[in-house]
C-alpha cells in the first residue's frame, strides 16, 4: 500500500474512466467512478476500435483476465470504385470493439461478470478499492480543507452532496461536464461532416466482401467521401472465425446548419440530436436514401455492407481541445477525450485514454512531476488533434492521394 491512501473520484465510467480507475486502484488508492448514465452497465452502439500501441501496452500491463483484446488485421489496402485493389501495405494491427474493452475493464476494476471474459481473482496485495456508481453527475468543484477538493455530486435520486477527495479525474468524454465547469469557454465544434457507422455479421457477408474485409483494413476514397472497414469481435466478444462482425465507418459531408444536416439528425420521434443519432432511432426514409447513395458511389463490397446493416447510427465529427489539463495545484486532472476530442481518422482516441492513464500511473506513483505529466499528456493531445484535423480536411475537403 502507498504511504497515504488517496481518496479519488473519477468522473466518467467509459473506457477513459476505467483506464484511470484501474491504475489508481492498482497503486493502492480508494477509487470511486461516477457515471452519469442511469443504468448499471453502459451499452455501446456497436462501434469498432483500432487498438493502438498505447492501448495494447495498457492491457499487457494491467489486464488480469489475460483475454485477447481483438482481431488481427494483417493487410491495409485501398479499393477503387469497381472494388479492385489499387494499393496494399503489409501492416499488422489489432481491431477490437468498444463493448469487449469495456467488459474487460469492468472485470478488472470492480469484478463485473459477463459473457465476455472470466473475472480475475480477488484483489492482490497492495491493491486499493474500486466502486462504480451510475446515475451520478458532478455539479461543482472547489478548494477544500486539508489540501483536498470538494466535489458536489448529484445522485440518481436528485440529491446533492459534497465529497472531499485528494484527487479528482475528469474522464467524461468530449462533452465533459467537468471540463465545462473548469473551462466554460471550451466547447465542441462541428467539423462539417459525419460518420455513418454500422456492423454486419461476418457470416452474412458474401465471399467477395469477406475477401476484402476479413482480417484486413480496407479503404475507399472519392471526392468528399471516405469509407473504411475491418473485422471486430462478435457478440459476447467472440473471436471465432465466422462469428465476428465487419465494422465500417463512412464519412460524408453535411454543411453545418443545412437542411440536409437537420434532416439527418432528427430521429423517428422528431427529436433533433446534436452529436450522435443513436442506433435504432433513424427514420426509415433517411436510411433508404443512404443505401441508394451507397449503391451509386461505393465499391460493391462496401455497398453490400451498408445494405446489410440492421442498426446504423450517425456520429457527428467535432473538434475540441482544452488549453490545459491540470487544475487546483494538480488535484483536478482531465484525461482522454475530456482534454481533446480526436477525429476518428486518427484511430487514437482509445490510445489517448490509455496513454494518459499510464502517465497518471507515473505521476501518482511518484516517478513523474505534474509539470512533466502536463507536458507529455498535453503534447499527445495537441499533436493528435492536429493530425486528426489535417487528415479529416484532406479526406473530406481535399483530395486523397489514393482516391479511387
Amino acid at each position: 500500500m502507498p504511504a497515504k491512501q488517496l481518496q479519488v473520484i473519477v468522473v466518467g465510467g467509459s473506457l477513459g474512466g476505467l483506464f484511470a480507475g484501474i491504475v489508481l486502484r492498482r497503486l493502492g488508492h480508494a477509487v470511486l467512478i461516477l457515471e452519469r448514465n442511469p443504468t448499471p452497465l453502459l451499452h455501446d452502439q456497436g462501434a469498432g476500435i483500432v487498438a493502438g500501441g498505447d492501448a495494447q501496452a495498457f492491457f499487457r500491463r494491467h489486464d488480469r483476465t489475460q483475454h485477447p483484446i481483438g482481431v488481427p488485421s494483417k493487410l491495409r489496402h485501398y479499393l477503387d470504385k469497381d472494388g479492385h485493389q489499387i494499393h496494399r501495405e503489409e501492416t499488422t494491427q489489432q481491431m477490437t470493439s468498444w463493448d469487449l474493452l469495456y467488459h474487460l475493464l469492468r472485470a478488472n476494476f470492480d469484478g463485473v461478470r459477463s459473457e465476455y471474459c472470466e473475472v480475475p481473482p480477488a484483489a492482490e496485495p497492495g491493491d486499493g478499492t474500486g466502486r462504480y456508481e451510475y446515475g451520478h453527475m458532478v455539479r461543482g468543484v472547489r478548494d477544500g480543507e486539508d489540501g483536498k477538493v470538494e466535489v458536489e455530486v448529484e445522485d440518481r435520486d436528485g440529491h446533492t452532496t459534497s465529497q472531499a477527495v485528494d484527487l479528482l479525474i475528469g474522464a467524461d468524454g468530449a462533452s465533459s461536464t467537468l471540463r465545462t465547469i473548469l473551462l466554460p469557454d471550451v466547447r465542441r465544434e462541428y467539423a462539417g461532416y459525419v460518420a455513418w457507422r454500422g456492423t454486419v455479421p461476418e457470416a452474412d457477408v458474401s465471399p467477395g466482401a469477406r475477401a476484402a474485409f476479413v482480417e484486413k483494413f480496407a479503404f475507399f476514397h472519392s471526392a468528399g467521401v471516405q469509407i473504411l472497414a475491418y473485422t471486430i469481435p462478435g457478440p459476447g466478444g467472440s473471436l471465432a472465425a465466422g462469428s465476428r462482425l465487419v465494422n465500417y465507418v463512412w464519412y460524408c459531408n453535411y454543411a453545418a446548419g443545412s437542411a440536409e444536416h437537420r434532416e439527418l439528425m432528427t430521429d423517428v420521434e422528431g427529436h433533433r440530436h446534436h452529436t450522435t443519432l443513436p442506433a435504432g432511432t433513424m427514420r426509415p426514409h433517411i436510411w433508404e436514401q443512404q443505401k441508394d447513395y451507397a449503391r451509386k458511389i461505393l465499391p460493391p463490397q462496401f455497398a453490400e455492407l451498408v445494405a446489410k446493416t440492421a442498426r446504423p447510427f450517425v456520429q457527428g465529427i467535432t473538434d475540441v481541445l482544452a488549453p490545459r489539463n491540470s487544475f487546483f495545484d494538480g488535484k483536478v486532472l482531465l484525461v482522454g477525450d475530456a482534454v481533446a476530442g480526436l477525429r476518428p481518422h486518427t484511430a487514437a482516441s482509445t490510445s489517448q485514454a490509455a496513454f494518459d492513464a499510464l502517465m497518471l500511473e507515473e505521476l501518482v506513483g511518484g516517478r513523474m512531476g505534474n509539470a512533466e505529466w502536463q507536458e507529455r499528456t498535453m503534447g499527445f493531445a495537441r499533436e493528435w488533434q492536429r493530425r486528426g484535423v489535417e487528415m479529416g480536411q484532406r479526406s473530406q475537403f481535399g483530395r486523397h492521394p489514393l482516391a479511387g
